[in-house]
């Protein structure tokens, strides 16, 4: 009972940090709800009893991309005048998520039809995924970090091409 109570609260930080990062129209307010549904799936890993993936992501996911995107917003200083109109924005939320909804149930009912055939899991410790991430998976490990990296590095380039045009223009 209190593991269903403690994944309730989980959820609803997940939903509604969700939720958050789609709704703000302030870009920072939304990296703000995207902190919080990263700390809630945590929260539902170390539940889960898996120490590794809940630290795994609250060092990538909160430590490096949340505060990298921050920092990006932070750096760019995007105003809410600059951003594109929207007015249909809520009617296709709420369409996309009528139209997930019922695969996500048709995913849930395979997804425990199968659970009921694997008797015998091997748990893998943290060691062994550690050993395994940094031998035989570093590359794509580090070509995640590159790819990421870069991205914000793009954003900002062309975010600031942006600002010296509007300046100028002014001018």
């Amino acid at each position: 009972m209190l593991e269903v109570s403690i994944f309730g609260i989980l959820a609803f930080f997940i939903i509604g940090g969700s939720i958050a990062m789609i709704i703000n129209t302030q870009t920072l307010f939304s990296a703000f709800g995207f902190l919080v549904a990263m700390i809630g799936l945590a929260g539902v890993f170390a539940l889960l009893d898996s120490r590794f993936l809940a630290i795994a992501q609250l060092m990538v996911s909160v430590g490096g991309i949340v505060v990298l995107s921050m920092l990006t917003i932070l750096t760019l200083n995007l105003k809410s005048e600059n951003l594109p109109l929207e007015p249909y924005k809520y009617r296709w939320i709420l369409l996309s998520s009528f139209l997930v909804f019922p695969i996500g149930i048709l995913i849930y009912t395979s997804i425990m039809r199968v659970s009921q055939s694997f008797t015998v899991l091997t748990t893998v410790t943290s060691k062994e995924a550690g050993k395994l991430l940094f031998s035989e998976w570093v590359l794509p490990f580090e070509m995640v970090s590159i790819l990421l990296l870069s991205a914000m590095v793009g954003a900002m380039v062309i975010a600031k091409k942006d600002n010296l045009q509007d300046e100028e223009e002014t001018l």
